[in-house]
């Protein structure tokens, strides 16, 4: 695939991540019986979820930016599936929006945006720090959806069983990448993803 064919093709990935409904290759983890929830506590659940969905939002992005700039076709390889993964989750997470009720972010093109050209940069520092980009965030990701299923309503069944594989498959993106030869980030490096993951957070909990 040409560059100009990568460029076209992530172009075409960020106008169906924002504007299109994605579809899950594996099935929807909150099945069963849906909880008798208060209106506060759905409203709680779908503030999360949405936040969860920028997540993904902001991975397929992130995702995009590693592959196209990855020097390695076996690093590319990896980001990709990685990325087919994380399809699953945003689609999960949409789903459970709906069922609850609540809407996306508004403000999903500057997440993609945003996400996309830290992903960029990522794959121009080299293949070694591109991956260990892709593992510090995936633990990172691990960490906010652990405090999450802590957040959650205890009675919401649904929403803890998306969180709960979604932090599964975190772990084992995490792993692949240290087993490809990630590198460890800087502290400063580390502390900056954390803030930015915290203002991305609050605003997307409200917008």
């Amino acid at each position: 695939m040409t560059r100009l064919d990568q460029l076209i093709t992530t172009f075409d990935l960020g106008l169906r991540t924002v504007f299109a409904s994605p579809h899950a290759g594996r099935p929807y983890p909150g099945v069963g019986p849906e909880a008798e929830l208060s209106d506060a506590e759905k409203a709680q659940a779908a503030a999360l979820m949405r936040v969860n969905h920028v997540g993904e939002v902001c991975a397929q992005a992130l995702y995009a930016g590693q592959a196209l700039t990855a020097r390695n076709e076996k690093v590319r390889a990896e980001l990709e599936q990685a990325a087919r993964e994380e399809t699953d989750h945003l689609a999960w997470c949409e789903t459970r929006i709906s069922e609850l009720g609540g809407r996306k972010s508004l403000l999903n093109p500057l997440w993609f945006g945003g996400a996309f050209g830290m992903g960029v940069v990522a794959g121009l520092l080299g293949d070694k720090w591109n991956l260990g980009f892709l593992a510090e965030t995936e633990r990172q990701v691990e960490a906010h959806l652990d405090g999450h299923l802590q957040k959650l309503p205890e009675a919401d069944a649904k929403s803890r069983a998306v969180v709960e594989q979604m932090k599964l498959d975190e772990a084992q993106h995490a792993q692949t990448a240290v087993d490809q030869g990630g590198a460890p980030l800087p502290a400063p490096v580390k502390m900056a993803m954390r803030f930015a993951a915290d203002v991305m957070r609050k605003t997307a909990s409200r917008v």
